[in-house]
């Protein structure tokens, strides 16, 4: 057993980020009645198509408001979004993923998951530590793995007509790339899958079952971290135990946050951009045979895709009673980011509802705006365009199965959680 004293207390006494529970709401479920004045980003309809939503709100309503959740705003126009995710003075990161339930303002600057959930000035230097492990040269070095993972995923899938896109292809790219950046055992991942689901699903159910949720993961955590302590080795987790901010090592609370955010957000945002883009190129044959007569636009088709389908919508509370283009917020709204409705607004891009795989001017925010931006963008894009040339090498001809077989994810992060697609291999 470790002597490391920082990780000998229970996950609820000590590195649990939803302890104590803080500001406690109601739980608030059922079909919406007006989106303007009733928004949910947990219903089914938001889930299937959230675009007719945010264009129509966007018109009508630009920052929409409800009382779900303790109360909450949701700007649809890019202006408003980016001026909320760059004023860190008005707004709080402390928690992202809106529940119903608040972490306690004395979890900040840190917040639960850093440095996702951090606010300045302690942000830029919890970011910093993660840089090295996210730059380009650092995810090159992954790449001949990946590649390798992808191929070896689509011989799994030989001899079917009809293959699971994204639960036998989408979800274990990014999977096992966590996995083996974190030193963590690769056949875990349908825990990984499971934490997921609990984290960023399960935002409607009791606080008691959430947090329960969260103890799962940070027992998980607790277990990871010991056995590096034990058995240290070259990865991202032996790293973190081992870094040092302001002449310390990093506390408990630091260590499992972080490596839970990579977790959680390194997984399931590339999964949904993975499983998306399928999709659109399965219903839209004409980019699908483009790209595979002309493969050298995927990079840029890639970030279109990320632009029209972007999986990420983030939280932030506001900090004090405040007004905003016109509307007043008050302590604790919570303010969801979207990014996905950003990237669709007409004022900002030409054909913004339309999909332009050879769009040549795409300055999407699908990793975000301000301090919070992505710090594994480079990893994204390196696992999409990987899975998707490897997909379109072996598969060049597939369609939709069953449109209406097809499910997304609700919640904050969007993407196909199933999805049947008819496949013609390649001839080899």
């Amino acid at each position: 057993m470790t002597t490391d004293e920082r990780f000998v207390r229970s996950p609820r006494e000590g590195i649990d980020p939803e302890t104590p529970l803080g500001v406690r709401n109601e739980i608030v479920v059922g079909p919406v009645t007006d989106w303007a004045t009733d928004f949910s980003h947990t219903e089914p309809e938001w889930a299937a198509d959230p675009y007719p939503i945010q264009d129509e709100l966007r018109e009508r309503c630009p920052i929409a408001h409800t009382e779900r959740f303790g109360g909450g705003w949701l700007p649809t126009r890019y202006e408003d979004v980016a001026a909320i995710a760059y004023d860190t003075e008005r707004f709080s990161s402390r928690a992202v993923v809106m529940a119903n339930f608040r972490p306690p303002k004395e979890t900040a600057p840190v917040g639960g998951v850093p440095p996702i959930s951090s606010d300045p000035p302690f942000h830029h230097d919890a970011r910093k530590l993660l840089l090295p492990a996210f730059t380009k040269t650092a995810v090159s070095r992954r790449e001949a793995a990946t590649r390798a993972l992808c191929h070896e995923l689509i011989d799994a899938l030989a001899g079917q007509d009809v293959v699971e896109a994204a639960h036998d292809y989408a979800q274990h790219i990014p999977m096992r790339v966590i996995a083996d950046m974190l030193g963590f055992p690769p056949e875990d991942g349908r825990k990984f899958r499971g934490f997921i689901e609990g984290a960023l699903e399960g935002v409607n159910l009791p606080p008691e079952q959430r947090m329960a949720n969260m103890d799962a993961l940070f027992d998980y955590l607790l277990d990871q971290i010991h056995d590096h302590l034990e058995r240290p080795r070259d990865d991202l987790t032996t790293y973190l135990i081992n870094a040092e901010l302001y002449g310390q090592k990093l506390t408990s609370g630091h260590v499992a946050g972080t490596i839970a955010l990579l977790l959680i957000a390194g997984i399931d945002t590339t999964w949904s951009a993975i499983g998306a883009s399928l999709w659109h190129l399965a219903k839209t044959p004409a980019d699908r045979r483009r790209l595979v007569s002309e493969p050298e636009l995927l990079p840029t088709a890639m970030e279109e895709f990320l632009r029209a389908y972007a999986p990420v919508t983030m939280a932030r509370l506001v900090k004090e009673d405040t007004s905003f283009n016109g509307v007043e917020m008050r302590a604790e709204d919570w303010i969801l980011l979207s990014f996905p409705a950003a990237n669709r607004d007409p004022a900002h891009f030409d054909r913004a509802g339309e999909v332009v795989i050879d769009r040549e001017v795409n300055r999407h925010v699908a990793f975000g705006l301000g301090i919070h931006r992505c710090v594994g963008s480079h990893l994204a894009r390196m696992e999409l365009r990987v899975a998707l040339e490897v997909w379109l090498e072996r598969f060049p001809e597939f369609s939709l199965a069953d449109p209406e077989a097809v499910t997304w994810a609700t919640g904050q992060v969007r993407g196909p959680r199933t999805l049947p697609l008819r496949v013609t291999p390649a001839a080899r």
